[in-house]
């Protein structure tokens, strides 16, 4: 069993304040008065009995009194901090309104900040000074069965840049996801953060830096101390799956390639964002009523997220009868130079499959009247890229133009979803990686989609776990993808709306790790055998906070 009954049998004879002062087993005020009496508690609280419910809005009446995002980011890590139950059941109920607090957007800030509104205990520090000695930091970590892990070595946090030790929001936003939309128990989740330094002169130089205050390491050194970390998961965790997160590009592809055949793990900003990515696109083909072989895409940015994207489109236009080598001419990428082509010679390995022979241009403008792109997708991490003159070039070419401007957090989105639809007067199908409101224009209301990982990792996560996949395969991801894209109604496609409403990611959570266990048991990767009902084993062994 994935989800075991007696989770919280060992911490069962806590009482008194031990009782109180731990988050996986403190009730606070829900406590029966009997409980008080056998738990030692009478005294310690107050003498009435609150239901959870009742808790719970007392938790948003706080929230609602705080003056800034950050505030309410900090007062939602101080519940989770106190009491796991109370923190999840409302972060359940009120997932939409919570999330761009304790994910994207705020996280971004909270991580900027992180030295000064750090809290201890949630989370693992794992520093180049444990060298040598990281299976004994794990064995450090009170749960003995981790089942998913996320880590960070803080380079390249969301569009900010090297954060160091302050990325550890990052993983700590993401377990709270998996919590909340795929129901993986809090005590099988560890967030991880390996401390090799940081080029960021802020923190070098700030006194509260709670990092190592040094440059990053590098090369051979790096790579040992990240195998050392992985060989170590390996033997005090073997049912674990590692999600790598806000790596650098120079590490992201590499680690990448060199673990996915030894243990489970994937990169959330290369197959997590690509899997996201494919099925907006999906849904949106499913408006204008068009297929995915046929698309021209232009990228703008052509990093971990821009190129994972590209290899899975790709991948997914092989099922409509292409090769993999017919698929990439159809996706094409403008970098920091200009037009990926194969004549240029300063181009990073991982560029070179979608390095297509044709004129270099110098920019996105020149790229799009040379190439008629029929969708658009930024991952530059560079704002106000997607400029008038470019929404109005791809409405020119275009009937229902798909722009998708990923960059987070929204300070670095290429556009905003007011300007799309202004520049293309309401006839581009638009996504983000942050949340934009809604754009009233011309009478009609526009709703943008947000291509936010937690539709996809979280169910991924819940499928190879209950599966006891291997190995993580990129067919994985396109399952997931295609699976979500189902999600989304007729009524919503009329809408123009491109992803399900978060209010029900649960449901489309059990959805995709359905999807993805299948492709674990039909890949021969399974460790554990398969159930007559897939999909209500899953629904059995998520946690609810009750």
């Amino acid at each position: 069993m994935f989800i075991k009954e007696d989770v919280y049998n060992e911490t069962q004879t806590l009482t008194g304040l031990d009782l109180l002062h731990s988050p996986q087993s403190n009730r606070s005020m829900a406590f029966t008065t009997q409980e008080r009496r056998n738990r030692k508690l009478r005294g310690l609280l107050p003498p009435r009995v609150r239901t959870i419910d009742e808790q719970s809005n007392n938790v948003m009446a706080n929230f609602h009194h705080k003056n800034s995002d950050l505030e309410k980011y900090v007062y939602l890590m101080d519940v989770q901090s106190r009491n796991h139950t109370l923190f999840y059941y409302t972060l359940i109920r009120h997932l939409a309104e919570l999330m761009p607090i304790i994910y994207t957007p705020t996280v971004g800030q909270a991580c900027q900040e992180f030295s000064e509104v750090y809290v201890s205990g949630r989370g693992l520090y794992i520093s180049e000074d444990d060298r040598g000695e990281i299976d004994q930091v794990l064995a450090n970590w009170p749960e003995k069965d981790i089942r998913v892990i996320v880590v960070t070595d803080g380079e390249r946090i969301l569009g900010l840049g090297d954060l160091g030790a302050n990325g550890m929001g990052i993983p700590i936003g993401k377990m709270a996801l998996y919590t909340a939309c795929a129901g993986i128990h809090p005590s099988y989740c560890l967030p991880v953060t390996i401390d090799v330094g940081t080029e960021n002169p802020k923190h070098l130089n700030d006194p509260y830096y709670i990092g190592l205050q040094k440059h990053r390491t590098r090369g051979a050194a790096y790579d040992s101390l990240i195998d050392e970390f992985i060989m170590s998961v390996q033997k005090r965790f073997p049912k674990a799956l590692i999600q790598f997160e806000d790596f650098g590009n120079q590490n992201a592809f590499r680690l990448l390639e060199k673990y996915r055949d030894q243990q489970r793990v994937f990169n959330d900003d290369i197959q997590g964002t690509a899997g996201v990515t494919l099925a907006g696109i999906l849904s949106a083909l499913q408006i204008t009523g068009q297929r995915l072989s046929d698309q021209t895409i232009l990228f703008l940015g052509a990093g971990e997220a821009g190129i994972g994207i590209g290899s899975l489109l790709a991948s997914a236009m092989t099922d409509e009868g292409l090769s993999i080598e017919e698929a990439r001419q159809h996706c094409w990428f403008v970098d920091s130079t200009g037009l990926v082509v194969n004549s240029r010679k300063d181009l990073a390995h991982h560029k070179l499959p979608f390095a297509h022979q044709h004129t270099f241009v110098p920019d996105l403008q020149s790229a799009i009247e040379t190439l008629h792109p029929t969708i658009l997708i930024g991952a530059s991490g560079i704002p106000h890229t997607f400029t008038q003159p470019v929404v109005e070039a791809m409405t020119r070419l275009n009937d229902r133009p798909v722009i998708f401007a990923l960059s987070n957090p929204t300070s670095k989105s290429e556009c905003t979803a007011e300007e799309a639809y202004q520049w293309s007067k309401g006839r581009a199908i638009f996504a983000s990686g942050s949340p934009f409101p809604p754009v009233a224009l011309n009478d009609m209301i526009y709703t943008p989609g947000q291509a936010n990982n937690s539709y996809i990792f979280p169910g991924v996560g819940l499928g190879i776990v209950v599966s006891g996949a291997r190995h993580v395969t990129d067919a994985m991801f396109t399952a997931a993808a295609r699976t979500l894209a189902k999600q989304v109604s007729d009524a919503d496609l009329k809408e123009g709306k491109i992803y399900p409403p978060l209010s029900d990611i649960r449901a489309v959570s059990v959805a995709i790790a359905e999807s993805v266990a299948r492709v674990v048991y039909q890949e021969g990767l399974a460790e554990t055998p398969m159930p007559k009902d897939l999909a209500e084993y899953i629904k059995s062994q998520m946690y609810d906070p009750k």
